[in-house]
C-alpha cells in the first residue's frame, strides 16, 4: 500500500510539473506575437516612427540579452522554482504597465515582462533536462506547441480584439496578463519542493562544470539560436506590415500571421521527437534552410495568389528552426546545469544578435520605402542558419574535445 502511494504521488508531482512547463510556455509568446498585427494601431496612438515601434519587439530581446546569462547563477543560489514564481509575477506587471496610455509606460512595461520572460526561457530547459532526461523529446515537443499555439491565436485575435471589441489595442495587449495569472496559480505547488531539488541540483553540478564560453558547439548553437530568433521576430513585428503594402486587408494579414505559427505546431513537437533519436540531425537543418529559403523567395518574387503557401512554408521552417534551438540546449550537455549555462549563453548572445532584427528592418524599410532589401536580409539569414547549424547538429557535448562522440546511451 504504502508503493502504492507513494506511485501516485510521484504520478500527481510529474503531473503538476508538466501542467507547470505548459502553463508558463504559453505565456511566452503571447506578450510579444500580441504587437504585430497592432503596430499601426500603436504607432499612430502613441505617435512613434516605424524604427521606434520596431523597438517594441526588440526591447524585449535586449532584456533577454542582458539577463539570460545570469539566470542560471540566480536559479543555483536561490532555487530554479522559485526564481519562475518571481518571473511570473513581474511579467504580469510587465504587462498591465505596458497596457497603460503613454510611449513611457509602453517601453517600460515591456521591458520588465522582456526580463521575466528571459527567467522562463531559460530555465525551463534545464527543468526538463533535469526532470525528463529520457524525455526530452516529447516534453520540448510540448513546451514548444504551448507556446507556439498561444502565440499564433494572440496573433489572430489582438486586431478583433483592439477593433471589433472595442478594446483598443491597450486591452488587446492586458488581456494577456489573465494568462500569467493562471500561470502563477498552476507554478504555486512546485514551491513547496524547492529546497529538496535545490540541493539535489547542487550536488550534481558539481561534478559537471564546463566552460560553456569556450566550446566551439556552444557558439554554434549560441548563433543557430540568434539567427532563427531574428527571423522569427522579424516576421512577428512585420509580416502584417509587409503583407498589407501588397494588398493584404489589415486583419486577414494578422490572420495570416496568426497562420504561420499555427503550421509550426505539428512540426514543433514531431521535430524534437525525431531529433532526439537522431546522432545528428544535419539532415533536419538541410530542411530547415530550404523551407526559409523557398518561403521568403516566395514573398520576394512569388504569386500574391500563393502567398499562404508561402506563408506555410516560412510557419513550418520556422517551426523547425525553433525546435532544434530548444533541442540543441538538452542533446549538446550532459546535465541540467550545463544545460542552464549553454540556454543562458545561447539565449544572451542570440537575443543581443536578434534584438537587432526588427528596429534594422523597421529602419530599412523607412529608408527605401519598400520591404524588398529587408526580405533580402531574411536570405541571408537563412543561408548563415545552414552553416552554423551543419556545426551545432554534430553529435558532441559542449565539453567534449574530440571530434565525435560515442553514441549515447
Amino acid at each position: 500500500m504504502p508503493n502504492k502511494q507513494n506511485n501516485i504521488a510521484e504520478s500527481s508531482s510529474i503531473g503538476l510539473i508538466i501542467l507547470g512547463i505548459i502553463v508558463i510556455a504559453a505565456n511566452l509568446r503571447t506578450p510579444l506575437t500580441s504587437v504585430g498585427p497592432l503596430v499601426s494601431l500603436i504607432r499612430d496612438d502613441v505617435h512613434i516612427s516605424n524604427t521606434l515601434a520596431g523597438l517594441i519587439t526588440t526591447v524585449p530581446l535586449l532584456a533577454f540579452a542582458l539577463l539570460s546569462p545570469l539566470v542560471p547563477k540566480l536559479g543555483q543560489r536561490y532555487g530554479v522554482e522559485r526564481i519562475i514564481m518571481i518571473a511570473l509575477l513581474f511579467l504580469t506587471a510587465g504587462i498591465v504597465i505596458r497596457s497603460l496610455s503613454g510611449a513611457a509606460n509602453l517601453f517600460i512595461g515591456t521591458a520588465i515582462l522582456g526580463f521575466a520572460i528571459a527567467v522562463c526561457n531559460v530555465l525551463l530547459p534545464s527543468i526538463i533536462k533535469r526532470d525528463f532526461p529520457n524525455k526530452i523529446g516529447s516534453m520540448t515537443g510540448v513546451y514548444a506547441i504551448s507556446m507556439n499555439l498561444y502565440g499564433a491565436i494572440a496573433s489572430g485575435i489582438s486586431v478583433p480584439l483592439a477593433v471589433n471589441a472595442g478594446l483598443k489595442w491597450q486591452g488587446a495587449l492586458g488581456i494577456w496578463g489573465i494568462l500569467s495569472c493562471v500561470s502563477i496559480l498552476c507554478w504555486l505547488p512546485q514551491l513547496r519542493n524547492q529546497t529538496k531539488q535545490t540541493t539535489t541540483t547542487g550536488q550534481h553540478m558539481a561534478s559537471n562544470e564546463v566552460n560553456v564560453w569556450r566550446s566551439p558547439i556552444a557558439w554554434q548553437v549560441t548563433l543557430f539560436m540568434g539567427i532563427q530568433s531574428m527571423v522569427f521576430y522579424v516576421l512577428i513585428a512585420w509580416l502584417p506590415e509587409i503583407l498589407k503594402e501588397q494588398g493584404i486587408d489589415p486583419n486577414l494579414s494578422g490572420w495570416y500571421l496568426s497562420i504561420m505559427q499555427l503550421v509550426m505546431l505539428p512540426f514543433a513537437f514531431i521535430v524534437p521527437v525525431i531529433a532526439g533519436r537522431m546522432s545528428s540531425q544535419r539532415m533536419l537543418v538541410v530542411i530547415t534552410t530550404i523551407l526559409l529559403l523557398t518561403g521568403t523567395i516566395g514573398l520576394l518574387f512569388g504569386s500574391s495568389n500563393m502567398i499562404l503557401m508561402w506563408i506555410i512554408m516560412l510557419g513550418i521552417g520556422g517551426g523547425f528552426a525553433f525546435s532544434l534551438s530548444m533541442m540543441f540546449f538538452g542533446l549538446r550537455t550532459e546535465s541540467a546545469h550545463q544545460a542552464a549555462e549553454l540556454s543562458g549563453m545561447a539565449q544572451s548572445i542570440g537575443y543581443l544578435f536578434a534584438a537587432a532584427g526588427p528596429a534594422l528592418i523597421g529602419y530599412l524599410h523607412d529608408v527605401t520605402n519598400s520591404w524588398n532589401l529587408p526580405l533580402f536580409i531574411l536570405l541571408g539569414a537563412a543561408v548563415l542558419l545552414f552553416l552554423v547549424g551543419i556545426g551545432a547538429a554534430r553529435n558532441r557535448f559542449v565539453g567534449s574535445r574530440n571530434s565525435f562522440e560515442l553514441a549515447r546511451k
